[in-house]
């Protein structure tokens, strides 16, 4: 008499109120992919322009003064791109691009490694927003560190279910 074959393990399976989450933060994780590579088209796009007059004309063209904060700021960045190593910014820019696809993927078909990476990755971000918060308050920042806290967290809760099942 033959033995039957051992059955593979696999994870459990979430409920679908968490797949609806999961997906949620896969649609998200995957919009930021898809604009850092729309920032990445169009940083490459620049890269023969003269950047600095670009963006004069974008301030004057909405009629912004050029030495308040973020149009200032946008002025000191146009000063650095001609210097700026640009195919070491395009291959950062694609490894973050593949690094969200992937999670965005892995997170849509429930796949644990995804939450490990999504838990992992967010929570390397964490520290910096913190610092980022502290020295430069803003709505906009606090709203980025809690959402990022909120998805790590909500990753990790998930992990943490996963093992006790």
């Amino acid at each position: 008499m033959s033995q039957p074959l051992p059955v593979a393990r696999t994870a459990p399976q979430h409920s679908i109120a968490q797949r609806r989450a999961l997906r949620a933060v896969a649609l998200f994780e995957a919009l930021k992919g898809s604009a850092a590579l729309i920032a990445m088209i169009g940083v490459i796009d620049l890269e023969h322009r003269d950047v600095k007059h670009l963006v004069i004309d974008l301030i004057g063209r909405f009629g912004l003064q050029p030495d308040e904060h973020y149009p200032s700021i946008l002025l000191h960045y146009a000063g650095l791109l001609p210097g700026a190593n640009l195919h070491l910014l395009a291959m950062l820019a694609v490894a973050y691009v593949a690094l969200r696809f992937a999670e965005a993927y892995g997170l849509w078909n429930d796949r644990v490694w995804a939450e490990w990476l999504g838990a992992l990755s967010g929570g390397l971000y964490i520290p910096l927003e913190l610092r980022h918060l502290l020295h430069q308050p803003s709505i906009i920042s606090a709203g980025v560190l809690a959402g990022n806290v909120f998805v790590v967290g909500l990753l990790a809760y998930y992990l943490w279910q996963r093992r006790g099942r």
